[in-house]
């Protein structure tokens, strides 16, 4: 990619950002009765406290989590959405070997994250498989999959771990799987950490490795990478077992977090698909996916506080989120001063040579 088009990109992420502002702050001013009390709480209600602006570290990790794994099975231009349920399944696992193995404090996480992962990995190598083996569409069985990982969570939930005293929730982690706290006063732990390793090894993975380049020629132009020789289908594996495992990984570090103290998801959290969101504005690079995670990690925090403390409800980063994705997915966005860059550094370009 040339200098002038991953200028262009980033000047089109920022603008499609600042748009999709500007129009979440004209709703605001026709919805609410204090419309400048409500932006400014929006805008700097995460820096108000402590407490608020750890929430913003807290509500990234899980994203950062789900956008590096679909990041990668993306780039292999795969459309898996199996990484809500294998979120989902990581934090059952880590659930189950919290309370059922016993582990001795430093080791029972260590153990729990890594078996989130690896269940996490089979799960959305199932539709991986299907694909192969029966040239099913992608799309659809991943999408179908989380909820049979949603109910058979449940069941597990309900039948084998579930506190009677409580009904619909397990009983409590034992605190030796219990992540400890990174800072105190704060719920920000080690998850944090290993989110942000997550991010620099993807990267290496993707843009570092043969393995990785296979993955992102097969995602650009499959019939291309067959015809030089690359195995389609183990890079198509690949690709899903690593980002499965990264997100299944995700939900075991969630779930063991001090944000819960029993697992009590009946229902899908959502990071799944907020994971193509981080995925989007990061263009698949899961070296940005911490500043893409920490984007709408500050959104939500800040409209959860004006929610609070305003008339306007949280529904408002819903409409901003949408009008991100729909301006940074339009290829014709831009499109015409992308062409002027091109031309521009094509012209410098010829200059520079005929000067030599």
């Amino acid at each position: 990619m040339s200098n002038s088009v991953k200028r262009f990109e980033v000047f089109r992420m920022f603008f499609a950002i600042v748009i999709s502002l500007l129009i979440s702050f004209v709703i605001i001013f026709l919805v609410s009765k204090e419309p400048l009390t409500a932006i400014y709480t929006l805008i700097t209600g995460p820096f108000k406290s402590r407490r608020n602006f750890a929430n913003v570290i807290e509500a990234m990790i899980p994203l950062m989590f789900t956008g590096i794994g679909v990041c990668i099975m993306f780039s292999a231009n795969q459309i898996n959405l199996a990484g809500e349920g294998a979120f989902h399944l990581g934090g059952l696992v880590a659930a189950v070997v919290a309370l059922q193995l016993g582990l001795p404090a430093g080791v029972s996480p260590v153990v729990a994250i890594l078996l989130s992962g690896l269940v996490g990995a089979i799960f959305t190598a199932i539709p991986a498989v299907l694909k192969i083996k029966t040239n099913s569409s992608i799309l659809v069985s991943s999408l179908m999959l989380n909820y049979i990982a949603l109910w058979f969570a449940t069941f597990i939930l309900m039948h084998f771990i579930c506190d009677p005293s409580i009904g619909s929730a397990s009983y409590t982690i034992p605190d030796a799987s219990t992540l400890p706290t990174l800072i105190s006063k704060t719920r920000i732990h080690p998850g944090l950490i290993l989110a942000l390793a997550c991010a620099v090894l993807g990267y290496i993975f993707l843009f570092k490795s043969k393995i990785g380049y296979e993955l992102r020629l097969t995602g650009q132009n499959e019939e291309f990478a067959k015809y030089s020789g690359i195995n389609i289908v183990k890079v198509v594996l690949v690709s899903q077992l690593l980002g499965g495992f990264i997100a299944g990984m995700g939900g075991g570090v969630e779930l063991l977090s001090p944000i819960y103290t029993r697992f009590s998801w009946t229902s899908l959290l959502g990071y799944g698909w907020d994971a193509i969101i981080i995925c989007t504005l990061s263009k698949n690079n899961p070296l940005y996916t911490p500043l893409a995670a920490l984007f709408l990690a500050y959104l939500r925090t800040g409209a959860s506080i004006m929610a609070r403390y305003t008339d306007v409800t949280l529904e408002i980063v819903q409409i901003t989120q949408g009008i991100i994705i729909l301006l940074v997915v339009a290829e014709q966005f831009l499109s015409g001063y992308k062409h002027k860059m091109i031309a521009k550094e094509a012209m410098a370009s010829l200059k520079e040579e005929e000067v030599h």
